[in-house]
This record gives structure tokens, C-alpha cells and sequence, in this order.
């Protein structure tokens, strides 16, 4: 009929522009991850905006692929995720990639504020000593909150799912009839909480970077030569608002999700998932082009 005609039009449409866009942000993200560890090999060593970097770009590697096939199944071959536990395991597979990846890019911000700033309170300048430290337990917490957050996912999935165990519609776990209850509290306070704690800390980055460019500017207005200080505070600003304008927007597009989600091919559906498909190449590319290293490597090896 006409009517499967256009849905198989849309299906098709779909797979297309999520696979050029899964595919393009895995190859940005194995850059990353590559570049980094090629240098952590030869130098033997690795500095903690590269430790960063390497976690974020491993994160958006395996949530872009997970992500991927997650997609291409429930719109190909949707009666596989109903088979206990595939579906269930996609779920916190891919919620705990997801806030690690935020959670990584956030303390990516953490790190540049205290890095870069230049405050003399004392609290700041010890901030500032113990940084490279602090790294690997912001990593491990970032870790840790995620895996509480997949882990609960899972359980959600698999109640739900056992409730919902007559559904035939097409689509994905979330595009099923599924009834509100009790069991999404928990999970919509938890990743909610951690939203809003990862967003409160990227803005507060950029206030306080923002707030030291100034100040920095105010002091270097009679001084005409060129300030290493001053680029340095311009490129992680650049880095900081972009995350910011496309941490707001990727948290407008999970709100429409969940608005939009038993509105199969509908627009702004498709709108959504080209941006959230787009958001882990587009940040990381800019973050290539923030640091000289993987710029001048990029730059090399393309045509």
C-alpha cells in the first residue's frame, strides 16, 4: 500500500543518515583515540588533557557503534530486541556510554577552567596544583555515576519489557505502548540529577573563564605584545561554549524525544536523531581543532 511504501521510504531515509553519521563520528572519534595513543606510546607518557581527550573520544567511539546498531535494528529488524535480554542490554549499554560521555566532556571543561584561569584565591591556586591529580578520580566518579545510571536502565528495560511482552508495534524499546509508572521515577531523577550537575559545571567553567579573559584583558590593555595567556584563555573558551551551545541543544532534543516518541515518522523525530547522531563528531572535531597536535595531525593526513 501507499501507506507502507511511505514508511519504508522513511525507514530507508533513516538508515542512510544515521549510517553516514554513526560512521563519520566513530572515524573522528578512532582519530582521536589513535592520534593520542600512538604519542602516549612513543613518549611513554600521557598529560591529563590527552587522558581527557582519550576517554571521550573511546566513549563516543562505542556509543556511536552501539548507537548505531541499536537504530538499524529496531528500524530493519525490530522483533530481535524482543528476544530477553538484547534489548535490555542495549538500554544500559547505551545509557551508560551516553553520560559518559557527557560526564567526560564536562570535567574536559572542569579541567581548562582551573587550568587556564588565573584567580588568587587560595582555594583556586590549590585546584590548580592538585588538577593533574584530581584527573583520574573525576574520570573514575564520572565512571562510576554512569554505570549506576546503565545499571538502572537495565533494570527499567526489563520491567517494562516483561509488562509490555504482547507488543508487535515496530520500533524501538521506546516506541512501544508503554504506560508510565511507578519505575521511571527513579531512573527520570537520576539522569536528570546528573544533566543538571554536568551542565551546572560546564556554565560555571565558562563563567569563570569568561570572568578571567576579562580581568586578564583589563590588566594586559597597556601591554602590546602578543599574550600566550590571553590565546590560551580565547581556545578554551571557543572549546567550552561550543560544548555548551550543543550540550543545550542535544538536552532540547532528549526532552523532544521523550515528547515525540510514540510519533513514528514524524519530522521532528528525524530532526532529533540526525542532531543527536551528529552531536559526538561535531563536538570532537572541534575539539581536534582546538588542540595543535591532533590539528597538525588531521591536517597531514587528509587529501
Amino acid at each position: 500500500s501507499q501507506e507502507q511504501f511511505n514508511i519504508t521510504a522513511y525507514d530507508a531515509t533513516a538508515v542512510a543518515v544515521i549510517t553516514l553519521e554513526a560512521f563519520a563520528g566513530m572515524w573522528i572519534n578512532a582519530f582521536i583515540v589513535s592520534v593520542i595513543c600512538i604519542a602516549w606510546v612513543k613518549k611513554n607518557s600521557v598529560n591529563s588533557n590527552e587522558k581527557i581527550l582519550l576517554v571521550v573520544g573511546s566513549s563516543r567511539f562505542w556509543y556511536l557503534c552501539i548507537s548505531w546498531l541499536y537504530s538499524f535494528l529496531s528500524i530493519t529488524y525490530p522483533h530481535s530486541l524482543y528476544v530477553h535480554p538484547t534489548l535490555q542490554l542495549f538500554v544500559s549499554i547505551q545509557s551508560f556510554l551516553s553520560h559518559s560521555s557527557l560526564w567526560f566532556s564536562a570535567c574536559l571543561c572542569v579541567f581548562y577552567c582551573i587550568k587556564i584561569a588565573n584567580f588568587r584565591n587560595s582555594f583556586f591556586i590549590y585546584l590548580k596544583v592538585k588538577i593533574d591529580r584530581m584527573v583520574p578520580w573525576l574520570l573514575l566518579g564520572s565512571v562510576l555515576f554512569s554505570l549506576v545510571i546503565g545499571i538502572i536502565a537495565y533494570e527499567i528495560a526489563d520491567q517494562v519489557h516483561c509488562n509490555n511482552r504482547n507488543s508487535t508495534g515496530r520500533g524501538s524499546f521506546w516506541k512501544a505502548s508503554i504506560k508510565m509508572d511507578k519505575h521511571f521515577f527513579p531512573s527520570f531523577f537520576i539522569t536528570g540529577f546528573g544533566y543538571a550537575v554536568s551542565f551546572m559545571a560546564v556554565t560555571f567553567s565558562a563563567l569563570f573563564l569568561l570572568f578571567s579573559l576579562w580581568k586578564h584583558k583589563r590588566n594586559m590593555e597597556t601591554n602590546s605584545m602578543k599574550d600566550l595567556s590571553m590565546d590560551a584563555h580565547i581556545k578554551a573558551m571557543k572549546c567550552i561554549l561550543s560544548f555548551f551551545v550543543m550540550y543545550s541543544i542535544n538536552f532540547a532534543c532528549l526532552v523532544l524525544n521523550m515528547v515525540y516518541v510514540t510519533k513514528k515518522g514524524s519530522p521532528m523525530i528525524f530532526l532529533i536523531l540526525v542532531f543527536q547522531y551528529a552531536f559526538p563528531g561535531v563536538h570532537s572535531l572541534i575539539l581536534i581543532f582546538g588542540n595543535p597536535k591532533l590539528e597538525k595531525t588531521l591536517l597531514r593526513i587528509l587529501p
